[in-house]
């Protein structure tokens, strides 16, 4: 069933069903970009997001222009990307995680902010752009050495200028080739933010930790997601399979809306919050 959440406090008949399905239950807790919106990050899918075209893994690998393109880009909105702060959507799954409500969080957000929150079981399903790795020997990098290398390399990224946030830290730049990008400092590879890109599988053993959220659950609550990515319709699925209740909250369509037992068409942030205050009693 489709719902929305009623105003001035005022609960509606879906709300109120998703709250009995979760009262006394175990609820794996799926969220997307639009969890994060209320940090000030964008999400891809929201109405009014910008058409735009993100990095392939293919043409990372194979073009050095495509890598100076992302690495810039990438880099300048990482310094506006890399201080957001968690919201209160985040702060009541951390809340809800330690009452011992929530099983876990599984993020297809690469932003952090459940970590920075405090939430302690979770899975990046699409990695964190907190850190770099080198595709040739699989040494890691914090993103904040990496970052300052680039600042090093490339001074005119201390030219003050507006940047335009997108979901991964990408923004728009000019005069790409002019960009020097950081090798690995060990054998001399190519680096990447160990963020699963486009045309990218997830890691089998990161997918299998979300699965097993998943199954040590009785609710399925996705938040802030338009299930667009294969990955999290892959764990819906597996809710589905095992007769399990799916609740999603999002604004606008999402690919699992048909296989929802209640559907929220409402912001994250103060329907999380809402979920929280009623399950702790405050």
């Amino acid at each position: 069933m489709s719902a929305a959440v009623g105003t001035h406090g005022v609960r509606d008949a879906g709300l109120d069903e998703a709250l009995a399905l979760m009262s006394g239950a175990r609820i794996g807790v799926l969220t997307g970009a639009g969890v994060s919106t209320d940090s000030g990050i964008p999400d891809y899918r929201g109405e009014g997001a910008p058409v735009r075209n993100p990095m392939t893994f293919s043409a990372f690998q194979s073009s050095e222009l495509a890598r100076k393109r992302y690495w810039a880009g990438s880099h300048l909105g990482w310094r506006s990307f890399g201080t957001a702060s968690p919201n209160a959507g985040h702060g009541a799954l951390v809340d809800l995680e330690l009452a011992g409500h929530v099983t876990g969080v599984i993020t297809q957000n690469v932003d952090g902010l459940h970590h920075r929150a405090g939430s302690r079981h979770v899975v990046d399903l699409h990695g964190s752009m907190d850190r770099v790795v080198c595709l040739d020997c699989g040494q890691q990098y914090s993103r904040f050495a990496i970052a300052d290398r680039l600042d090093e390399l490339n001074p005119a990224f201390a030219r003050p200028g507006a940047v335009r946030l997108a979901p991964d830290g990408d923004v728009e730049v000019e005069d790409v080739e002019a960009i020097v990008i950081p090798e690995c400092e060990v054998c001399g590879g190519t680096l990447k933010p160990d963020v699963v890109f486009f045309g990218e599988f997830v890691p089998t053993d990161v997918f299998q930790a979300a699965a097993s959220i998943v199954r040590s659950s009785d609710v399925l609550l996705v938040a802030g997601s338009s299930l667009v990515v294969n990955s999290g319709m892959r764990l819906l699925e597996q809710a589905r399979r095992a007769r399990m209740p799916i609740i999603v909250i999002n604004r606008g369509i999402t690919k699992g809306d048909s296989r929802a037992t209640v559907k929220l068409d409402a912001g994250t942030t103060e329907t999380l919050t809402g979920i929280a205050r009623h399950l702790l009693g405050d």
